[in-house]
């Protein structure tokens, strides 16, 4: 009796092993997004660069981008930039603005690189450049207070991505390098 009872457990331990085929995943026709990878300063601490009151057409945000999208890089139409001003010295009044449009690059500002095969362009904002782009003058800002650049990255197929719709691991790992948002500090 206990070998018919062994048996039947085996036979009914096999049975249950047992599973439909299951296909394999056909992860390149799932769908993809993009993210505009930072080459250098690699990896970008915090996102944070700085400018000098003392030297703004002199002192900027600058940094190797690498546009990463299926295709490499095919599906990009453009990087759109936004500023605005955090004014964080209340004792010269309060002259924060919110965000407007900075600069917008296009395929045409970037170029092949020969190692990732990827398109890639030196994006650089200097001082007076976003000084001018939320129209103060450098009176109206103090070494404590900061400019805010948020990108949005949009693809030919018609959907965009920023650090609203993208996760942590590619906005603030180091792999992906992709913040979507830069601090510019206002240093003496």
């Amino acid at each position: 009796m206990k070998k018919i009872i062994s048996f039947l457990f085996a036979g009914l331990a096999i049975t249950a092993c047992q599973t439909d085929i299951v296909s394999h995943i056909d992860d390149k026709a799932l769908e993809n997004g993009g993210y505009m990878r930072t080459v250098s300063p690699y990896p970008v601490i915090n996102s944070t660069f700085s400018v000098s009151k003392a030297n703004l057409s002199g002192t900027k945000l600058e940094l190797v981008a690498e546009a990463v999208t299926p295709n490499y890089g095919a599906l990009l139409a453009s990087y759109d930039l936004s500023i605005a001003f955090v004014d964080a010295t209340p004792a010269n009044g309060t002259k924060s603005v919110a965000a407007v449009a900075l600069k917008s690059l296009t395929p045409t500002n970037f170029t092949k690189d020969a190692t990732t095969g990827y398109p890639r362009t030196t994006l650089a904002i200097t001082g007076t450049e976003a000084l001018n782009a939320v129209k103060l003058t450098s009176a109206d800002i103090t070494a404590t207070d900061y400019f805010t650049v948020t990108a949005v990255m949009n693809l030919t197929n018609g959907k965009s991505f920023s650090s609203a719709n993208t996760g942590v691991n590619v906005t603030g790992g180091a792999f992906y390098s992709s913040p979507f948002t830069y601090r510019i500090n206002v240093a003496n």
